[in-house]
């Protein structure tokens, strides 16, 4: 093999790279705004605005200047706008310098470019799609009855 070769040396990667070679690739323009849940079994590219869940089986972009009002689920996001949801990502997501996301990230893996922001929280590890009819937007319970230990010595009052 040449040392500047195209092909990688891991039949994986190369696998990795080609995954969305068959699948289907769907477009919602700049111009367009989309009410109501999108499902594909491929790749859906957001340019325009989405209000409501997305799941792409596949992969979810984002490009940038576009918005999501809603979940995303998939197995790689890539955000380059604005998600105003929760990201349940099986695989990976990334944050690009021009993203934004408003709510949670659940994922395998995460890169987040620098510029990019994410103001909610980030859960790494094996991810699972909740459950069909599973309410997915409770909260835990809080500790009300928590009460820290002060120690007088250390000069903390109560």
């Amino acid at each position: 093999m040449a040392i500047f070769s195209n092909t990688p040396r891991d039949p994986e990667v190369n696998q990795m790279r080609r995954r969305t070679d068959h699948t289907s690739l769907s477009i919602i323009a700049k111009d367009l705004t989309v009410t109501g849940d999108l499902q594909t079994e491929g790749v859906v590219k957001i340019e325009g605005k989405v209000k409501g869940i997305i799941r792409a089986n596949t992969q979810a972009l984002v490009a940038p200047g576009a918005l999501v009002q809603g979940d995303v689920h998939t197995a790689e996001a890539v955000i380059g706008g604005r998600v105003e949801g929760n990201i349940h990502a099986t695989d990976r997501v990334e944050v690009q310098a021009t993203a934004e996301v408003l709510g949670d990230v659940f994922t395998r893996r995460i890169v987040v470019l620098e510029g990019g922001s994410v103001n909610g929280s980030i859960k790494m590890g094996p991810t699972q799609e909740p459950k069909a009819g599973a309410r997915t937007d409770l909260k835990p319970e809080s500790k009300t009855d928590f009460k820290p230990e002060l120690k007088p010595e250390l000069g903390l009052k109560g």
